[in-house]
């Protein structure tokens, strides 16, 4: 593995080694401390975000590296016109690895075909997103001790959300699972990711969440994005078709588990973050761990 692009391109027993790894840190990060000393990671983030971003830089300096980047295209010589190639180029003359996040599909691999150093994609279009869904796993996996014979429900937008193509493809490594995909209609995932996991994963397209919500291990909620949809008005009849109360979330068992990729806007009443099953800021602490073991893999010595 020289480059992480797409969750697809990475085998199970990768997947498995990246979480024992992890799991190794979060137990002991100190034992890990001086693992990337003298290394620079570039983080061009030409969309925004939070918990990517900061979690990688935070597992940088975790493992004593140092970072360097930016986080609007607009402070970048890309407001200049400089194509993504170009400036791929310079930040592996002057870093050991990049962190990319771009709006174009298939910006990933464009970067590692000008790059001397490992590219790591942190979202790249509507696509995918592989470093979500290792922390997705890795979160999934530390709760049940596995994930073969888990029922997990997708629910919102699995159209648009580049986070679900890179979960999907990431379950189809693993054996009987049961995947429920909730969307309406229109957000329905993509035919193509559909044709890709066919014959890996048991999937069943549904519409009614709180019927089927006591008999999910795992219920994954995702925000519908606004800044997918060509008009106003396709994103207001659609927004509000799932929203996940206290009083539904409680109908689930008690050892199940509620994730997001976050941010949310209002999929999730906040009175669900004080019930046991709530575990979305947890998953979200856990892409710490997962991307101090992916930088430690592609880069230490």
């Amino acid at each position: 593995m020289k480059h992480l692009v797409s969750i697809r391109d990475i085998s199970t027993k990768e997947i498995l080694n990246l979480i024992e790894l992890a799991q190794d840190i979060e137990t002991n990060p100190h034992a890990y401390s001086d693992r990337l000393k003298g290394k620079i990671m570039s983080t061009l983030f030409y969309e925004p975000s939070t918990r990517t971003r900061l979690s990688f830089e935070s597992a940088m300096h975790r493992l004593n590296g140092k970072v360097l980047g930016f986080a609007d295209a607009n402070v970048s010589s890309a407001k200049k016109g400089e194509s993504i190639a170009d400036t791929v180029r310079m930040a592996s003359a002057y870093s050991d690895v990049i962190v990319l996040r771009h709006f174009l599909e298939g910006s990933g691999r464009i970067a590692t075909e000008y790059s001397d150093v490992p590219v790591i994609s942190g979202g790249t279009g509507i696509q995918e997103h592989p470093t979500q869904a290792i922390l997705d796993v890795y979160t999934i996996h530390k709760h049940f001790d596995g994930l073969d014979g888990l029922k997990i429900g997708l629910v919102g937008d699995l159209r648009y959300g580049r986070t679900i193509p890179s979960l999907l493809y990431a379950l189809a490594k693993f054996s009987g699972i049961e995947i429920y995909l909730f969307s309406p209609p229109e957000l329905r995932v993509r035919m193509s990711v559909m044709n890709d996991i066919s014959g890996k994963l048991t999937t069943y397209i549904k519409q009614d969440l709180k019927s089927h919500l006591p008999e999910l291990d795992v219920l994954y909620m995702t925000r519908v994005q606004k800044e997918r949809f060509p008009d106003e008005a396709s994103y207001e009849r659609v927004k509000d078709f799932y929203v996940l109360s206290g009083a539904m979330a409680q109908t689930m068992k008690k050892e199940s588990i509620i994730l997001h990729p976050l941010p949310r806007v209002n999929e999730i009443a906040y009175e669900v973050d004080r019930l046991p099953q709530a575990k979305y800021f947890e998953q979200a602490k856990n892409g710490v761990w997962t991307r101090m073991a992916l930088l430690t893999t592609l880069v230490g010595e």
